[in-house]
């Protein structure tokens, strides 16, 4: 009961703040970032831009790092294939997703909720500051979960 409680807080709390603060502080960290770099990204198809030209111009480091991303991902993933498995850990990184990604719905792909993840970027291309919202409200549920509760339901064959 308790833990209901405090969860019910805790959303109450975040909504509260992207209300209050979201909208202000993405425009703030938009022209933060457009200050340090120099590029102003006015939708999805400046970022889409902004990607393609420095693909273009720098293709040699983009294949390098594509050529050397897959033998170091393979070997990670085979040397912690242990610690991947533990159903707490599932948890731990679905929050941290959740509060870091959680605006691009990341922890919504990694669970393995594709629609969810898509519907996340889609909020996020429509009002940014409800999408955080809804990532803080769900890394707070998985904080309050038990590792029991936490089984990934919506991973379905």
């Amino acid at each position: 009961m308790l833990k209901k409680i405090a969860l019910a807080i805790a959303v109450f709390l975040i909504i509260l703040v992207a209300l209050t603060f979201g909208e202000n502080i993405v425009h703030q960290a938009l022209a933060w970032f457009t200050h340090l770099t120099g590029i102003v990204f006015h939708n999805f198809s400046d970022l889409y831009y902004a990607v393609h030209d420095y693909v273009v111009r720098h293709s040699t480091k983009v294949i390098i790092a594509l050529v050397l991303t897959l033998p170091i991902s393979y070997w990670i993933i085979r040397n912690q294939q242990g610690e991947f498995g533990r159903r707490y850990s599932t948890r731990k990184i679905a929050i941290v997703l959740a509060i870091f990604l959680g605006w691009l719905g990341a922890h919504r792909f990694y669970l393995g909720q594709i629609g969810w993840g898509i519907v996340y970027l889609i909020i996020l291309y429509v009002f940014a500051p409800l999408v955080v919202a809804l990532s803080l409200i769900d890394a707070a549920r998985y904080l309050f979960m038990t590792d029991e509760d936490f089984t990934v339901p919506s991973v379905r064959p």
